[in-house]
């Protein structure tokens, strides 16, 4: 019923970690953290799965959804963005409709598949980031 101390100044401290990370990322850098908090929800729900906790499953999958309709898809640009967002989109939509329906029939294969989508995604924008990085700054 109550939390300890410890656990909610822990607690605290990483909402504040977290809500400075985010104030201080670029744009690309945003992405790069929605697309691992997918990832990280989506491993989680399988790994409540495993161990039979059917409402933590339901919870970290409708994490990985509210990231997807609510900050992933939202942020691409349909009109400026060409095949590129709208291919996005259909992954991004492919996605959201494999977690409900892991979610619906507790189906870990609908899980699994979100991962390997999702993973060459986060690494591919990942390399990105560090290649521009590297790139000496314009004028």
């Amino acid at each position: 019923m109550f939390t300890s101390v410890s656990s909610r100044s822990a607690s605290a401290y990483q909402r504040v970690s977290v809500e400075t990370a985010v104030s201080q990322a670029s744009p690309h850098q945003l992405v790069a953290m929605l697309l691992d908090g997918l990832l990280k929800n989506v491993g989680a729900a399988r790994a409540a799965l495993k161990r039979g906790d059917i409402a933590a499953k339901g919870e970290k999958i409708n994490k990985a959804v509210r990231i997807i309709d609510e900050a992933l898809k939202p942020a691409l640009n349909l009109t400026q963005g060409g095949d590129i967002a709208a291919n996005l989109n259909g992954l991004y939509g492919y996605c959201a409709l494999r977690l409900t329906e892991a979610n619906l029939r507790n189906d870990d294969a609908a899980l699994a598949d979100v991962i390997r989508v999702i993973e060459p995604l986060a690494d591919g924008w990942k390399q990105i980031g560090e290649q521009a990085s590297e790139l000496p700054p314009s004028h």
